[in-house]
């Protein structure tokens, strides 16, 4: 890991990066408690632990992502996508108002896409090609 890489989670582990996962976290439960949503569950722990550590990485579609991940992505954005999105939201303005969080400000509003529709992404190093695997 790049040591600008390092300072830049750690300060966003403060800053933010808690009090985010924690809210995948719980989502990620409720979903896993209700069993037929196991699969939200898992995506939501996923980024959960992506929010825990951003920099560094990256998200990207599935090659093989299909209609299933597309369905799941609506029923993901009516029930729990837009409460996360809006806590990414908030956060960022919160961020925003203070000269150092403006670069976490610009990073909370870069996940907002996959807080809306996580289903059919993975999490990638940002070093790696965009098509290698």
């Amino acid at each position: 890991m790049k040591p600008l890489n390092l300072v830049l989670n750690v300060l966003w582990l403060i800053l933010c990066g808690f009090w985010m996962a924690i809210g995948y976290a719980i989502a990620g439960i409720i979903c896993c408690v209700l069993i037929i949503t196991i699969p939200f569950g898992i995506a939501a722990l996923r980024i959960a632990a992506y929010v825990l550590w951003p920099f560094g990485r990256t998200t990207r579609e599935r090659d093989d992502a299909g209609a299933a991940s597309c369905v799941g992505n609506v029923i993901w954005l009516v029930v729990a996508g837009w409460w996360l999105a809006l806590g990414h939201l908030l956060t960022s303005i919160a961020l925003a108002v203070t000269i150092i969080g403006i670069p976490f400000a610009w990073a909370n509003l870069k996940m907002i896409p996959v807080s809306l529709m996580p289903l059919g992404r993975e999490i990638v190093p940002t070093d790696q090609p965009f098509g290698a695997r």
